[in-house]
């Protein structure tokens, strides 16, 4: 969904070779099916978005991930409206998922949804961490 903008984000962070695992780009359906272990059938759902981030997981061998699937736009996918996101976050074996509606073109949804992951997996870390 995000084409990588969360993985970049990420990867600028100070120290990042020290805690920075890598990434899963799977914008493809086979790559989220076969790789990371994702139920075959609709993709912009909260399981998908759930057991991506248990795959990316398990492939990374990470503590932290965060996974985004949704609908980019410009036009509508699997029924749901542009800036429909399911963002996926899971910390040390905890996981959950959160429903975004972002409004503006595909440049603004990427942009919004990758922020809005990136405080969703920081709120998560903060939480796993007391």
């Amino acid at each position: 969904m995000t084409g990588g903008t969360i993985s970049s984000a990420l990867a600028q962070g100070e120290g990042a070779a020290d805690w920075y695992h890598g990434t899963v780009v799977s914008y493809h359906e086979k790559v989220k099916f076969d790789l990371l272990g994702v139920t075959p059938g609709p993709v912009i759902t909260e399981r998908c978005a759930i057991e991506m981030a248990q795959g990316a997981t398990r492939v990374l061998e990470a503590d932290a991930v965060v996974s985004t699937t949704g609908a980019g736009g410009p036009d509508e996918e699997e029924g749901h409206p542009p800036g429909t996101v399911y963002v996926g976050v899971m910390v040390r074996g905890e996981v959950t998922c959160s429903k975004l509606e972002l409004g503006g073109d595909p440049e603004e949804i990427v942009q919004e949804a990758t922020q809005r992951s990136l405080e969703l997996l920081l709120e998560q870390l903060r939480a796993a961490t007391g």
